[in-house]
């Protein structure tokens, strides 16, 4: 049974609608009274977002990338300089965090770079807030994506590896479909059916759900 403690909020920013979700726990304050959280995809608008989680109590631990495309890290820079908060990345994405050609920033102007404090391999546990997550590595959005795994939430991050019925686009810099499809079903498809999946854009879903509808996956 999922802890009904671990709360997921959701902001959708940017011009692609990507989500940004910030994980806490609602059982644990600090001597302040305030709620400290891990923060999943600064999409954009570090200051709205820093600003709303302020005004409600929260406070920010840590930034956590599930890879490094522009629509996920548009407001990494403000948000980071605001809250403090260390940034975290797969180690094999690193160099997309910081090419504007790679994150594809230079399409539309943008010329973003982010400079990851923290790195990590596949499997490693980060704890942060009071939470737990199973980093999954993810690769074929991008060569350095990454999900992430709340065992105790049953949840996942999964940023742009899986959808709602759909995948992420592989027609990228750095970008491998028969990657992405090993990854689904090599990390994602093996976490419990009622896992639910929070995916970089779009609706929630569920493991057991892809595996049964996802026609993208579906015979692979």
């Amino acid at each position: 049974m999922a802890d009904k403690n671990i709360q997921i909020a959701c902001m959708t920013l940017g011009m692609v609608g990507t989500n940004c979700f910030f994980v806490f726990d609602e059982a644990k304050t600090d001597d302040n009274g305030k709620k400290h959280g891990v923060l999943f995809d600064p999409a954009d608008q570090g200051r709205r977002i820093y600003d709303t989680l302020t005004e409600k109590g929260f406070v920010i631990d840590l930034i956590l990338l599930t890879h490094g495309h522009f629509d996920h890290i548009g407001g990494a820079n403000e948000l980071i300089e605001l809250s403090g908060a260390k940034l975290g990345c797969h180690e094999k994405e690193q160099a997309l965090c910081q090419d504007a050609y790679l994150n594809l920033s230079n399409d539309y102007g943008m010329h973003l770079k982010v400079k990851p404090d923290i790195t990590y391999k596949d499997g490693d546990i980060i704890e942060a807030a009071g939470l737990t997550f199973k980093v999954l590595f993810t690769p074929g959005h991008t060569s350095g994506g990454c999900c992430y795994y709340c065992e105790e939430g049953k949840f996942v991050i999964a940023g742009d590896t899986l959808f709602e019925e759909s995948v992420g686009r592989t027609d990228f810099p750095t970008s491998s479909t028969s990657e992405l499809l090993r990854s689904i079903n090599d990390k994602l498809f093996t976490l419990p059916d009622d896992t639910i999946v929070y995916p970089g854009h779009g609706e929630t879903t569920s493991i057991g759900h892809e595996k049964e509808y996802n026609p993208f996956v579906l015979g692979w």
